[in-house]
C-alpha cells in the first residue's frame, strides 16, 4: 500500500517580505516488513512555489543567455527548447516565462512585478498559456483540448516539472496516446487572440510539441509566420527531428543537456540529504535525468524493473530458440504479450534494451567504470550476458532494434517484435 503525505507551509520565498505557500509532497511505500528510516522520512519530493531559476537544477549557460537576451530587451517570438528527459526544459520555460511577463532582471525572479510573480504560484498568471497532448477518456468524450484537462496540469507540473510524457499519461489515465490534435489550435488562436492583461507580453508554452500531429503543426505554422504583437511561443521537445523543418527555421533553438555528475550529486546531497557515495550511485543510474533520479530515490518500482524481467525472458528465450520450434512458440508468444502494452511503453522498452545491450558490450571490453545499469533479475549478471554482446553483432542489434522503434509508429506490433525476436536468436549467438 503506498501513502502520500502533502506538507503545506507558509515560507517568505521573495524579497518584498510577501508569504506565498509553498507546497512539498513527500512520498513513500509502506508495507508491514519495512520500516521507515530517518532519512526515508527526509525524502520531500516536490516544491511548489513560483519558478526560480535558482530551482532549476545546472543549466547555468542556459540560465545566462534566456536572461541577459530579456534584459536587453531581445526576446524571440518563436522559441524552441530541446533537451532529454528530466534535464528542466520545462521548468526552464516555465521560469523564463514569469522572467518576462513580471518585468524581472538581474537573473532572478525575484526583483520585477511583485503581484505578477505571485501569480505564478499555480501557474494561473492570465497572460500564460499552456498547450500539451491530450485524448479522449471517460470525462472528455469529444474534441479534447488542453482546457479540459488544466487541473490535471496545473497539479502536474505542480508536483514534478521535471516530469516525463509517459508520467503525464499516468497522471490523466489516458488510454490512448495522447497528441496536440487539430482542436487544439482553435483554442491557441482563441487564447493568442485575448488581449495581454498586464498590457505585456503573453505567453504560450508548447509542452511535448514533436506530439502535433501534420495538421496542428502546419496551421501553427502560419501563426508562426504572423504573430500577434507581443506573444512569445515557447515549443518544448525530446526530439527536434519530429518537427517540421519550416518550424524549426522560424524558432530560436536553445539545447539543454543532460544534468552533469558533479551538479545532479551535489543537489541530491543538498535537497535529500544523504550521503556521497548513495548520491553518486543515484547520479551515476539516472545519467542526467533528474526525473529518474527523484524515482530512483523514492524507491519507487519503475517501468524498468518490469523492463528488466522482459529483457531477461527475452534474451534468454531467444537463446534457446535456435533451431528449436518448440521454444520459438514461447518467443512468438513473448512478442504477442509485448504488444499489448501501449505504443509508449514499446518504445520505452526497446530504448531500455538498446541501453542493456550498450552496457553489457561495455563490460566485455572492460569498461565496467561506464556501467551504471544493475538489473534486478534472479540469475541474471550483465557480466555473464556480456560476452553475448560483441563488435560482431552489436551494430546489427542497434540497427534491427532502432528500426523496430521507429516502425512501431507506423504498423502492427505483434509482427514488428516477432520479427525482432526472430531476428535476436541469430544475432545473438554471433560471434
Amino acid at each position: 500500500m503506498q501513502f502520500e503525505l502533502k506538507i503545506k507551509l507558509l515560507t517568505n520565498i521573495n524579497n518584498y517580505g510577501t508569504q506565498i505557500k509553498c507546497r512539498y509532497k513527500k512520498r513513500f511505500k509502506h508495507n508491514k516488513t519495512f520500516k521507515h528510516t530517518a532519512r526515508d522520512k527526509k525524502k520531500i519530493m516536490y516544491y511548489i512555489c513560483s519558478m526560480q531559476f535558482s530551482t532549476i537544477i545546472g543549466q547555468d549557460l542556459v540560465k545566462a543567455q534566456l536572461t541577459q537576451s530579456a534584459d536587453h530587451g531581445r526576446i524571440p517570438h518563436a522559441q524552441l527548447f530541446v533537451g532529454p528527459e528530466g534535464s528542466g526544459t520545462l521548468a526552464m520555460a516555465i521560469a523564463y516565462a514569469q522572467y518576462v511577463l513580471c518585468s524581472n532582471n538581474s537573473g532572478e525572479n525575484n526583483s520585477g512585478d511583485a503581484s505578477c510573480n505571485i501569480k505564478f504560484e499555480n501557474f494561473s498568471h492570465p497572460d500564460l498559456h499552456f498547450i500539451f497532448p491530450v485524448n479522449k477518456t471517460d470525462r472528455v468524450k469529444q474534441h479534447p483540448t488542453s482546457a479540459d484537462y488544466m487541473g490535471e496540469w496545473r497539479e502536474f507540473v505542480q508536483e514534478n516539472p521535471y516530469g516525463s510524457f509517459s508520467d503525464w499519461m499516468q497522471k490523466v489515465g489516458f488510454n490512448t496516446l495522447p497528441i496536440i490534435g487539430v482542436d487544439q489550435t482553435t483554442e491557441i488562436f482563441k487564447k493568442i487572440a485575448l488581449k495581454s492583461y498586464e498590457g505585456g507580453y503573453k505567453v504560450m508554452i508548447i509542452w511535448c510539441a514533436d506530439r502535433m500531429n501534420e495538421e496542428t503543426s502546419n496551421k501553427l505554422l502560419k501563426m508562426l509566420e504572423e504573430p500577434p504583437h507581443n506573444t512569445v511561443f515557447i515549443l518544448v521537445t525530446e526530439s527536434e527531428k519530429a518537427l517540421l523543418q519550416t518550424i524549426l527555421s522560424r524558432c530560436q533553438i536553445t539545447k539543454f543537456n543532460g544534468i552533469t555528475s558533479d551538479v545532479m550529486v551535489e543537489h541530491l546531497k543538498n535537497k535529500f540529504q544523504i550521503e556521497q557515495t548513495f548520491a553518486l550511485k543515484i547520479a551515476h543510474q539516472s545519467q542526467g535525468n533528474y526525473n529518474h533520479a527523484l524515482k530512483l530515490i523514492e524507491g519507487e518500482e519503475s517501468d524498468e524493473d518490469a523492463f528488466d524481467q522482459l529483457f531477461v525472458q527475452w534474451v534468454r528465450t531467444a537463446f534457446r530458440a535456435k533451431g528449436n520450434i518448440s521454444v520459438l512458440q514461447n518467443l512468438m508468444e513473448w512478442s504477442d504479450d509485448v504488444s499489448k502494452f501501449n505504443r509508449e511503453q514499446q518504445k520505452n522498452f526497446l530504448k531500455h534494451c538498446l541501453e542493456l545491450f550498450r552496457q553489457a558490450f561495455l563490460l566485455n571490453y572492460n569498461a565496467k567504470e561506464l556501467v551504471y545499469l544493475e538489473p534486478n533479475v534472479e540469475k541474471f549478471t550483465l557480466e555473464k550476458f556480456a560476452p553475448f554482446v560483441n563488435q560482431n553483432n552489436i551494430h546489427e542489434i542497434f540497427d534491427e532494434i532502432s528500426q523496430a522503434i521507429y516502425h512501431l509508429e507506423r504498423g502492427s506490433a505483434n509482427i514488428i517484435f516477432t520479427d525482432l525476436s526472430i531476428k535476436l536468436t541469430r544475432l545473438i549467438h554471433k560471434k
